[in-house]
């Protein structure tokens, strides 16, 4: 076991150093000043307890062997490190960024002191394991006769992908647009999710044998069962990708759009490619309904391009900054942490719901915003939205929430973005060629062992869970490539770490 004192002797919680918000608005690259191995990261490490029963790993539905590779960050052993971490979890350089962390919720020391650091000790082994040339190809001894299409290349598709083809499956992965990745591609900003981090895991995934084509939309260029009739197996990771709307009146204006029609384009510009539908935010007032992770990159993202001002709204309160009674330990708590986005500027609004978009003539007069005063605006006479009016809430006796009357008014918006949640797959092609059952939710159904309606197909991640995590993706993508390998072979020697009914503790927002 580590130090069994070390709890004791290191109290404190170090956290990477941030950029200046200044400088790192001015650029897309990680608002981190630090990164890999720092000084005080074994010292860290060594806050781990080693606890009898390890709660930090009920939290991560990837069943990480936390407090082990803990042990081995702590003593500098970087290679036993990047071998056990590498067990249970195919992508721990974006969990170690961009995953929430529902295991230090879960750790033991978070009881009395503040969390062991196993997220970054995650992103600081397969750094240091990229660094000294420890992550390798790991191609299978021998190939079997069976082949599997995955489509969708998101944490999912790729998790799968990566364990099908080790097993010796030949594995094709199939994406509809022109790069590999899904959500981490273009849905997370480079900020927070350098997307070389992405071609290197390509790389090595080509070099084990897995194949991808991109810019191919099954259901259009290849119907969905025609791609049945060619593969042993079909693997349905297609994401959740329906947006929840907002059916106010002005729904109709120009300027009204849906967070991941803006996010992608940005990722695009960075990376020297034709944005697809221009959606800028540069000299405008933007609005972001939704306070989740979501509406936190939209922030940040419109920051860096140049917005006069940004509106996020939440229609629910601020979390509370302690882990309230009805969320105990060690379940994870919505706990009130402020995003290097939300470091960068921009205006938070709580307690409060949107109205009706405004397209009409206002009076020129002065507005505010939080106490703010921002100038008048004018309509457009082309129809595009100049504003929105919103209400203040509170939590109702006949519903979630009441309207407050009298609380009315209107602020200024030249760009809304709605950043509101998913509702489902985009299944409408699937469900005509290859029809699989959905459930109540429109998700594809199916059962414990990830298949759907339809022998030989099957479905992982958000598009047969709904609106999730990344690192439950990775999840099912692991236990998803165990189910089909048995249905391939008869048996599989592939980690299950869930069945997909399981679900979190709790879940974070986004």
């Amino acid at each position: 076991m580590g130090d069994p004192r070390g709890f004791l002797k290191v109290r404190s919680r170090r956290e990477l150093a941030e950029r200046p918000v200044e400088e790192r608005i001015k650029d897309w690259l990680d608002v981190h000043a630090e990164s890999g191995l720092q000084p005080w990261t074994q010292e860290q490490a060594a806050r781990c307890m080693d606890c009898g029963t390890p709660f930090c790993m009920t939290g991560c539905p990837l069943g990480n062997v936390i407090p082990e590779f803990n042990d081995l960050v702590r003593q500098g052993q970087w290679e036993d490190a990047y071998n056990k971490l590498s067990m249970t979890n195919n992508f721990p350089e974006v969990t170690g960024r961009i995953c929430p962390a529902l295991c230090e919720a879960a750790c033991v020391l978070g009881i009395h002191q503040p969390p062991t650091m196993i997220k970054l000790d995650e992103q600081t082994i397969i750094d240091q394991a990229w660094n000294l040339d420890y992550v390798k190809p790991q191609p299978p001894q021998r190939l079997t006769d069976q082949t599997v299409a995955v489509v969708g290349s998101g944490p999912a598709g790729l998790a799968c992908a990566q364990q099908l083809t080790r097993a010796g499956h030949t594995v094709v992965v199939y994406e509809r647009h022109d790069a590999i990745g899904g959500l981490m591609r273009y849905g997370i900003p480079n900020f927070k999710l350098d997307k070389s981090l992405l071609d290197r895991r390509v790389e090595q995934m080509e070099a084990e044998g897995t194949v991808f084509h991109t810019n191919v939309e099954i259901g259009k260029d290849i119907s969905w069962d025609e791609l049945r009739s060619r593969y042993d197996a079909v693997v349905v990771a297609i994401g959740s990708t329906v947006p929840r709307d907002m059916k106010l009146p002005g729904r109709e204006l120009d300027g009204i759009h849906f967070a991941m029609d803006f996010l992608p384009d940005a990722t695009r510009r960075v990376w020297g490619k034709k944005p697809i539908n221009d959606i800028t935010a540069k000299d405008k007032h933007v609005v972001v309904i939704g306070g989740g992770d979501t509406g936190s990159d939209c922030l940040g993202t419109s920051i860096r391009q140049g917005a006069k001002s940004v509106t996020v709204l939440q229609i629910m309160s601020q979390e509370p900054t302690e882990r309230p009674a009805n969320q105990p330990w060690p379940t994870f708590a919505r706990l009130y942490q402020k995003t290097s986005s939300m470091e960068e500027g921009g205006t938070y609004i709580y307690d409060t719901d949107s109205v009706e978009f405004e397209g009409t003539t206002l009076p020129e007069n002065i507005h505010e915003i939080d106490g703010v005063q921002t100038e008048g605006f004018v309509s457009d006479e082309k129809g595009h939205v100049t504003g929105l009016k919103i209400v203040k809430v509170a939590p109702g006796e006949n519903g979630p929430f009441t309207r407050q009357a009298g609380t009315e008014r209107i602020i200024p918006a030249d760009l809304v973005l709605i950043s509101v949640g998913f509702l489902h797959p985009e299944t409408d092609t699937l469900v005509d060629q290859l029809p699989v059952d959905l459930d109540g939710r429109g998700n594809v159904a199916r059962n414990d062992s990830f298949a759907t309606s339809q022998d030989g197909v099957f479905a992982c991640g958000d598009a047969g869970r709904g609106q999730s995590l990344v690192v439950w993706a990775i999840s099912e993508g692991r236990s998803c490539a165990a189910a089909v390998d048995k249905y391939l072979t008869g048996s599989t020697e592939l980690p299950a770490p869930i069945v997909a009914s399981q679900r979190p503790m709790a879940l974070p927002r986004r």
